[in-house]
C-alpha cells in the first residue's frame, strides 16, 4: 500500500475547502455530517469536529470537504487540517465504519459508441479510478479485479479504465449489438456489489507521461522534472488541450519522448484511440498541427504507438 498524500484545494464556496487524497477513501459512497453525533460511523469526521471551526464534513470517494464557521480564515488553518487528515490516514485511521455502509451501491452505467468501431465506452455515474490505466491481457490485470473478470469474456481484447468510464476493445468475433447489454450489466453489478476495481498494490501510471510497464518496455518512465523545456511544453499542451478531447471519445494520449534533432514527438495512444482508423487523421490534422502552431520551429512530426 502506498502512502497517502493529501492536497488542499479551493472550491467555488468560500467557506468550503476540499482535501483531496491520492487514494480512495470510500467505496463509491458519499457522506455528509452536520455534527459529531451524526458522524458516529465515521471516526475521521468525528476527529475533525473537535476542531472548533468545523461546521460540516463531507466525505466522498477520494476527498474530504469541510465547511467552516467564520471564526477563522482558510489561509490560517488549511495546512493544519491537511496535515491532520494526511497523518490520520497514514496511521491507518478508519474513514467510515464499513459495517454501517449500505450493502448495495446504486450505479448507473450506459454504453456510448466511440470513433473506433472496435471500442465501446461504458460510462458510470461514480468515480471508479483516480488515474487512467490500460490492460491488454489478463496477466497485466492481476491487480485490477474488474479488468481481470472482463477478460473472461472471450471477445474482449483490451480494457482501459479512466475516472468514470471503461473503454473496452473487442475482437471481431462478436458484434456490439450482441454483447453490449451483457457487458453493461456485468459492470453495473460489479460496482454495485462494492467489489475492488483496482487494488492498492497497483501503482497507477501518470495520466500525462508514458511509464514503464515491464522489462524491455519502450516507455521511458521519467518524471516530468527530468524532461527538457520543449518536452515540458509539449506535455502541458497535450494535458490541457488534447487529453480532454480524446477522453470524450473514450481514449487517452501519453507523452513518450521528443527528439530535438528531428523535431519529432512520440506519443502513446490508449483506449479507443489505440488502433482507431481515424487516429492518423487526428494526429496529423489535429495534434501535430496544434503543436506546430504553439511551438514554432520545435515540432515537425508526431508519431503514435498504440498502447
Amino acid at each position: 500500500m502506498s502512502d497517502f498524500t493529501v492536497e488542499a484545494k479551493e472550491t467555488n464556496h468560500s467557506s468550503i475547502y476540499k482535501f483531496e487524497a491520492n487514494q480512495f477513501l470510500t467505496k463509491h459512497v458519499n457522506y455528509e455530517f452536520a455534527n459529531i453525533d451524526e458522524a458516529k460511523n465515521s471516526p475521521l469526521a468525528q476527529q475533525l469536529f473537535y476542531l472548533p471551526f468545523v461546521k460540516k464534513v463531507y466525505i466522498a470517494e477520494n476527498f474530504v470537504a469541510i465547511e467552516k464557521y467564520d471564526i477563522v480564515t482558510w489561509d490560517d488553518v488549511k495546512e493544519e487540517v491537511r496535515d491532520q487528515i494526511q497523518d490520520y490516514l497514514n496511521q491507518g485511521g478508519e474513514v467510515v465504519n464499513d459495517e454501517k455502509t449500505p450493502k448495495k451501491i446504486p450505479v448507473t452505467v450506459y454504453a456510448e459508441s466511440t470513433p473506433n468501431p472496435s471500442t465501446m465506452k461504458f460510462v458510470t455515474n461514480k468515480k471508479i479510478v483516480l488515474q487512467s490505466v490500460e490492460f491488454r491481457n489478463i496477466d497485466e490485470a492481476k491487480h485490477a479485479p474488474l479488468a481481470q473478470e472482463l477478460f473472461h469474456f472471450p471477445f474482449i481484447k483490451s480494457v482501459f479504465l479512466d475516472e468514470n468510464y471503461i473503454s473496452i476493445t473487442k475482437y471481431d468475433v462478436a458484434e456490439w449489438n450482441d454483447i453490449t447489454i451483457e457487458i453493461r450489466t456485468f459492470i453495473k453489478s460489479f460496482i454495485e456489489e462494492g467489489k475492488t476495481i483496482l487494488d492498492e498494490n497497483h501503482v497507477n501510471p501518470q495520466q500525462t507521461l508514458a511509464q514503464p510497464t515491464e522489462e524491455g518496455s519502450p516507455f521511458e518512465g521519467k518524471s516530468i522534472e527530468e524532461y527538457d523545456d520543449v518536452s515540458k511544453k509539449i506535455i502541458a499542451i497535450l494535458d490541457e488541450y488534447i487529453k480532454p478531447a480524446v477522453a470524450s471519445d473514450g481514449g487517452n494520449i501519453l507523452f513518450k519522448s521528443y527528439e530535438s534533432e528531428t523535431k519529432k514527438v512520440n506519443v502513446i495512444l490508449q483506449g479507443a484511440c489505440s488502433g482507431c482508423p481515424s487516429s492518423t487523421i487526428t494526429l496529423k490534422n489535429g495534434i501535430e498541427q496544434m503543436l506546430k502552431e504553439m511551438l514554432h520551429g520545435h515540432v515537425e512530426t508526431v508519431e503514435a504507438i498504440n498502447g
